[in-house]
């Protein structure tokens, strides 16, 4: 017979065990951090290809540590911050080519997305010295390729600072806040054509290409900060909405021997784009990409920096747009690498150096996602594709030769490389919806591989709180269009039962939210909704990316017109189902994915019952040249695309509740977008809420700010599905 204890503690065990494997998410948990992947940060292979270095923090100490690919042992430190008299510690490192130096940054802080200014320092392997770049906040220090020099951007201005006589020179002498810009990109380039180092050195460390915006005729555009004195100030910067006047950019080469610089010649047309710049191999051959306003055309030019000369060796044209890449690379001969949907679909192509293809090396119906680079000893290409379907990503090589395509990574979800410096190994990272990030080191030339990281931890903790699934399935509407979607029941699903349906979508041109990957933040709150009686589901209507160039420019000069009748449609599909409640269905998004979901209750307000827009577009002639006017051409050019699909023009319509946030210091989606969409409801009479985050960017977080926001969205929800 088991004593009175016994059973006492058999009940209580069984409870607990209960408890814990019930446990439901919060909030709190979510925006807390609770959930948070470990990764390895700042990874970069060295230069010998049999090691590799990662940021580590350990407390209050900061150190660049190598490892050995093969053995995982550690075997040097090369920096820490306990050693470092001068600075506290760092946040990101860059080595030197010959990696015996580094720059160190430390006090960053961000202006835009990309954008940061920080005090840097050099640190010198050998000597362990440290200096200063600049006594002031700097941007963009960059080593020379042969380590003795460092160019940076101070103020507008373009400088060199050579590390033995630790003299700086400057390069211009004619920047000025809001008027000129010398080697840093303007606000839209940062922004819309993803750099902000607009400066490149050649091979052998004596020239310096680089871009000057002169952003004079630019419209200026102003946001007030409130912060915490007793008058706000403002914020004013230059920033071209569709339609309006770019900044005018010139290419300039300096001759840093003869300290003398030239401006490069590209188009009568001033009009136009320069979304890349990179020298060849050969250090007086300069490449750049010269696009139109509508960029639909392309020009890869050669700048012979010796004679001047320039050749146009490679032009595309297209229908709709041409996407930029980082993916040219240039082999020994001159010869080059070039990525193009000009087949239907993105794939990688050999060009000679005179611009006349040798091969197409990928082809078929998927996607190449990522190009990671070339070996020249094995002749082979790495790159990420959609090869096993388009809600995933597997990395491969190929041949130059288009021969002996390899499969590199073993499991079905999201895997992405980071490659060793000669190809030998790479560090795969890995994950799925089931699957939290996992890190493994591959041998490619035997095949074998060696897990490094796979927070487990998380996933024990997760097994608490028996989370449901993300069921991955292809949505066909009524119009016949198949479309990726996945769904999240509760866990005590019936299907008897009828249930609220909350959709999430982004949509925007390109994109993807249904992927086979592991959770990001929203992902823990669909999961929280899900087990407080939710149904919530995704779908990526045309327009979005990875199902080929057709698939995702159906859209071109009319954003917001398939991809709302889409998601209509998707609506009206999953109503059909006897679990779900056709009555009860809302619509969420951020961005592009406001637009939509504004888009969504005003153009299919019989379907969707309530909406919440975060920071959204709400008429496309608010929005910025670059971004707008490659999907949209100009306002002036095409009127009706932009009126006949903007929410703002919709108000009318309105039915269902509907949530409106924004953050008054978003310099991305400007706050303008939903004071407009105000004025213009409270004139059409109608009922809705709206919140502002003084002084919050289009991320709209810091603080509680996350929190206290998915608390109000999550009751909004809760009140009004």
């Amino acid at each position: 017979m088991q004593s009175k204890y016994t059973l006492l503690l058999f009940f209580v065990t069984a409870i607990s065990a209960v408890t814990a494997q019930n446990q439901q998410i919060t909030l709190e948990e979510i925006w807390g951090g609770a959930f948070r992947t470990e990764g390895l940060q700042d990874l970069h292979s060295m230069n010998n290809g049999r090691q590799y270095s990662v940021l580590n923090t350990t407390g209050d100490s900061v150190s660049v540590d190598i490892y050995n690919y093969a053995s995982q042992q550690k075997v040097q430190t090369v920096v820490s911050s306990n050693e470092l008299e001068d600075i506290d510690s760092f946040s990101s490192y860059t080595f030197s080519d010959d990696e015996s130096k580094l720059i160190l940054a430390t006090d960053v802080e961000p202006v835009y997305r990309r954008s940061r200014l920080g005090k840097y320092y050099v640190y010198d392997t050998k000597t362990k010295s440290l200096t200063a770049i600049h006594p002031e906040k700097i941007q963009e220090p960059t080593f020379s390729p042969d380590g003795t020099k460092v160019a940076f951007g101070y103020r507008n201005d373009l400088y060199v600072k050579d590390l033995f006589t630790e003299l700086t020179i400057q390069i211009t002498r004619d920047g000025a806040k809001n008027k000129i810009i010398n080697g840093i990109t303007d606000w839209v380039y940062e922004e819309e054509f993803g750099f902000v180092r607009a400066f490149e050195w050649n091979a052998s460390s004596d020239k310096i290409a680089y871009l000057r915006f002169d952003e004079t005729n630019v419209p200026e555009f102003s946001m007030d900060i409130y912060g915490k004195a007793l008058y706000p100030t403002q914020q004013v910067f230059k920033y071209p909405k569709a339609g309006e006047a770019n900044a005018k950019v010139t290419v300039f080469v300096f001759d840093l021997p003869s300290k003398k610089g030239s401006s490069v010649y590209l188009s009568n047309n001033s009009d136009i784009y320069v979304p890349r710049i990179k020298w060849t191999n050969d250090p007086n051959i300069l490449s750049v990409q010269v696009m139109n306003r509508h960029q639909n055309d392309l020009n890869l030019v050669f700048y012979n920096a010796k004679t001047s000369e320039r050749t146009v060796v490679l032009n595309e044209k297209s229908d709709t747009y041409i996407d930029v890449t980082d993916n040219l690379t240039f082999l020994a001969d001159n010869s080059f690498i070039w990525t193009s949907e000009k087949d239907g679909y993105n794939h990688i192509y050999w060009y000679n150096s005179d611009g006349s293809l040798k091969d197409q090396v990928t082809r078929g119906p998927w996607e190449v996602t990522n190009y990671y680079g070339y070996d020249k000893t094995t002749n082979r290409i790495f790159y990420q594709s959609t090869q096993e379907g388009s809600t995933n990503r597997s990395v491969y090589s190929i041949g130059l030769d288009v021969k002996d395509s390899r499969k590199l990574t073993q499991e079905v979800g999201t895997n992405n490389a980071t490659f060793s410096s000669d190809y030998s190994y790479f560090i795969n990272n890995f994950s799925n919806t089931t699957t939290p990030p996992k890190y493994t080191l591959y041998n490619i030339k035997d095949g074998t591989y060696k897990v490094l990281k796979d927070n487990k931890d998380l996933a024990s903790k997760l097994e608490d709180y028996k989370l449901p699934q993300k069921e991955f399935f292809e949505l066909t509407t009524e119009k016949g269009h198949k479309l990726n979607a996945w769904m999240i029941k509760p866990t005590n699903f019936d299907a008897s039962k009828k249930y609220p349906l909350f959709m999430y979508q982004y949509s925007g041109p390109g994109s993807q939210q249904v992927s086979n990957r592991w959770n990001g933040a929203n992902d823990y709150w669909y999961y929280m909704l899900a087990e407080q009686g939710y149904i919530v589901a995704c779908v990526d209507g045309r327009g979005t990316g990875f199902k080929g160039a057709d698939f995702k420019k159906v859209t071109y000069k009319e954003l917001g017109k398939y991809e709302v009748e889409d998601q209509i449609d998707a609506a009206k599909e999953l109503g059909k189902r006897d679990y779900i409640d056709a009555d009860r269905i809302g619509i969420w998004g951020w961005s592009y994915g406001g637009f939509m979901s504004s888009n969504c209750l005003l153009k299919g307000n019989d379907v969707f019952k309530m909406a919440i827009a975060v920071a959204p577009v709400t008429s496309w002639r608010f929005y910025d040249t670059i971004y707008t006017e490659r999907y949209m051409q100009t306002p002036q050019e095409n009127p009706s695309g932009y009126d006949e699909n903007s929410p703002i023009n919709h108000v009318e319509k309105l039915k269902g509740a509907y949530l409106l946030i924004h953050g008054t210091g978003d310099d991305n989606v400007h706050v303008q977008n939903t004071m407009r969409m105000v004025e213009a409801l409270v004139q059409a009479n109608k009922q809705f809420d709206w919140a502002l985050y003084p002084d919050k960017n289009h991320g709209i977080y810091g603080g509680n700010t996350r929190l206290q926001l998915y608390t109000k969205m999550t009751n909004f929800i809760k009140d009004n599905l």
